[in-house]
């Protein structure tokens, strides 16, 4: 009998922190796709916020570790870390289709960012090695108008969309709150809170 080919999927960012609306996506996917794992991929430099003040990868990786404690179907990968300069997905979904060329990459992204995705690096390498997964984070669903244009009807066949219950939360309103010394209960996971606020984290951002 044939062994079914691994079904991963591959969810970046910066996780700076990691919420539960992050956790809420990537279960979402998971049950919606069929996904036998889903990685957690913090970026080291992201091509779009390069400049930026970021959370060192260690104190991201914690978290993380915090967060996804107790699913086994979730995981961290490094990756990106480990490599120097920006993290572009071409890149990334290469370095795990070589280490992993049987298995069936999805990459996990909000719906949102479809208007920009033919502006990444590569975009049709990147459609080539995974299959798409476009969430709609409890938005209008997003358009392929402006994707179909720029990169043709085939590649927009390359994409799934998927939607999750709406729930407005973001990094930046979390730094935010840190910062201001406002509660994260219930906005991320306990240990994730308990964590930021033992490290002092965000704190002295401007």
């Amino acid at each position: 009998m044939a062994v079914e080919p691994m079904r991963i999927g591959i969810y970046g960012g910066t996780f700076d922190p990691v919420h539960l609306g992050h956790l809420i996506l990537a279960e979402t996917c998971r049950e919606v796709c069929g996904l036998d794992e889903v990685w957690f991929m913090p970026a080291a430099v992201p091509p779009h916020k390069q400049g930026l003040q970021i959370t060192p990868g260690k104190a991201r990786v914690e978290m993380l570790k915090f967060a996804l404690a107790g699913n086994s179907a979730f995981r961290i990968s490094t990756l990106e870390l480990e490599r120097t300069g920006p993290s572009y997905t071409v890149e990334t979904l290469t370095q795990v289709h070589q280490q992993l060329p049987e298995a069936q990459l999805h990459l996990l992204i909000g719906a949102d960012t479809l208007d920009d995705f033919p502006n990444w690096r590569q975009p049709e390498g990147i459609l080539e090695l995974a299959q798409l997964v476009a969430v709609n984070r409890g938005r209008d669903p997003a358009s392929l108008e402006i994707f179909s244009a720029r990169l043709g009807a085939e590649a927009a066949s390359r994409v799934r969309r998927v939607d999750m219950p709406g729930i407005d939360i973001s990094a930046t309103s979390l730094r935010q709150r840190a910062r201001e010394g406002t509660s994260l209960r219930y906005l991320t996971p306990r240990p994730v809170q308990l964590y930021i606020e033992q490290q002092g984290l965000y704190r002295d951002e401007r």
